[in-house]
């Protein structure tokens, strides 16, 4: 999968669910995704929140993006968090991770993404490896499925798990083909307590951590 800012709990099922996952970074950035931008609660209504990029392109690979130098998107976000989250029971220690993330100085919008996902599945210990494809691989010239079978074959993988969307892009028989089973994992957006009267769902994973304790958020990846 691409490398997403702390992405939903959907993506985070998906690493539950794997033994290795790939960061697929060498791919061409999209605009209007989900690198460098997610959805919270602000305000009591659904907002973006977006770390912003510079000469952010679909020509350009994520793993070559650069976060744009000017703090005031840091300040900015950071009041949001504290107005809009600040009473949260578990506020202390998942604003610390996010903070972390977002505001010690990185540069790159990939490393960045990655970090978000890793700072979640450390704080809630599963057990994944993760490997980059931008270092791991060299196999940039492949694209789509054929992309997707070399990586799946150089790990030796006998099941690929992928999201709902992966049902259009992928053919179960050329897998099959590699000795590979191609599966994939519904998302289960469980209902818990939130700051809104009305349960908004699909929200980036820091609403879950926000009103959730850990042990509760590895029952819902289940």
């Amino acid at each position: 999968m691409q490398p997403y800012l702390f992405p939903y709990i959907g993506y985070f099922q998906l690493i539950s669910a794997v033994e290795r996952f790939v960061f697929l970074d060498s791919v061409n950035y999209i605009k209007r995704g989900w690198v460098n931008r997610n959805r919270l609660l602000f305000s009591g209504g659904v907002q973006y929140f977006t770390v912003p990029l510079m000469s952010a392109s679909q020509n350009v690979r994520i793993c070559d993006i650069q976060v744009a130098s000017d703090e005031g998107w840091k300040k900015k976000l950071e009041k949001s968090f504290r107005l809009s989250y600040g009473k949260a029971p578990y506020f202390d220690p998942v604003y610390a991770m996010v903070s972390k993330v977002l505001f010690d100085g990185e540069t790159l919008i990939s490393e960045m993404a990655k970090q978000s996902i890793v700072a979640v599945t450390d704080y809630l210990e599963l057990p994944v490896k993760y490997v980059w494809s931008s270092t791991a691989y060299n196999n940039q010239s492949l694209k789509g499925e054929a992309l997707i079978r070399d990586i799946c074959c150089r790990e030796g993988a006998t099941v690929y798990y992928n999201l709902p969307g992966g049902r259009d892009l992928y053919d179960p028989g050329t897998f099959a083909d590699d000795g590979i089973e191609l599966a994939f994992i519904e998302p289960n957006l469980s209902v818990y307590k939130q700051f809104s009267t009305l349960f908004q769902p699909g929200l980036s994973i820091i609403d879950v951590l926000m009103h959730n304790e850990a042990a509760a958020i590895k029952r819902m990846l289940k």
